[in-house]
């Protein structure tokens, strides 16, 4: 009897050892296979930047800026289109899509690109002059080539070429030209320039125009004075 017994109780504590022994296997199948897979898909993922980081390597160095542009171009231009279907003016709806903070970062940007330092110079002012009107000059392609055609082998002179003096300016340039001068001259009458108050400076005047004639009188004889004025406020004047 104790021997059946212990038979029984044998036979009773197997089976479930076989199915846990089996559940565990089909546990670890299962694990593996999540692992390939999850391999399977990172070589993908892989594979798929590798190819992605080649492709961006072998574009120019400034590609994503000049996407970038371009894709404000186009932006630019449907807003045109849209704008003039609906009978608006362009910079005025510009304008009131921007906000003052963006305005007035904008304006400090440039500001710093092209800082106006005032007058120091007649070669640094005429510098200036030259790099602003070069900025608004546009190049008249269908005039450039019928100069070109004119010209013939002149248009590209040699030491052989005899072409000095006989360019005659277009009635349209001179007009262009005429038109500039009048607006250069009528922006020097608006012109004057807010100088800055200085705190520390010497108070010898008694009202503005006082204050202008003592900076025009030091301008020009300040030089002469130095030693007189020094000796005022000394004291040691003879």
């Amino acid at each position: 009897t104790m021997a059946s017994c212990a038979e029984g109780s044998a036979s009773v504590s197997y089976e479930p050892t076989e199915s846990t022994a089996s559940q565990k296997r089909e546990e670890r199948l299962r694990k593996f296979r999540e692992l390939h897979f999850k391999r399977n898909e990172a070589r993908k993922l892989n594979h798929k930047e590798v190819v992605e980081e080649d492709k961006r390597l072998k574009l120019p160095t400034n590609w994503e800026a000049k996407k970038a542009r371009l894709e404000w171009e186009l932006m630019t231009d449907e807003k045109k289109k849209e704008c003039a279907a609906k009978g608006e003016d362009y910079d005025r709806v510009k304008l009131l899509e921007i906000s003052a903070e963006d305005a007035e970062r904008w304006e400090r940007k440039k500001k710093k690109k092209n800082p106006d330092p005032g007058f120091s110079g007649y070669a640094e002012a005429q510098l200036r002059q030259y790099q602003r009107l070069t900025k608004q000059i546009k190049p008249d392609m269908d005039g450039y080539e019928r100069q070109r055609e004119q010209c013939g082998e002149d248009f590209h002179p040699t030491s052989n070429s005899l072409i000095h003096g006989t360019h005659v300016p277009s009635k349209e340039g001179i007009d262009r030209m005429v038109e500039d001068v009048e607006k250069q001259i009528e922006k020097r009458a608006k012109y004057s320039r807010r100088r800055a108050y200085n705190d520390d400076a010497d108070i010898d005047y008694i009202n503005e125009r006082n204050a202008k004639f003592n900076k025009k009188a030091e301008r020009f004889y300040g030089k002469y004075t130095a030693e007189i004025k020094q000796n005022l406020e000394r004291g040691t004047a003879v």
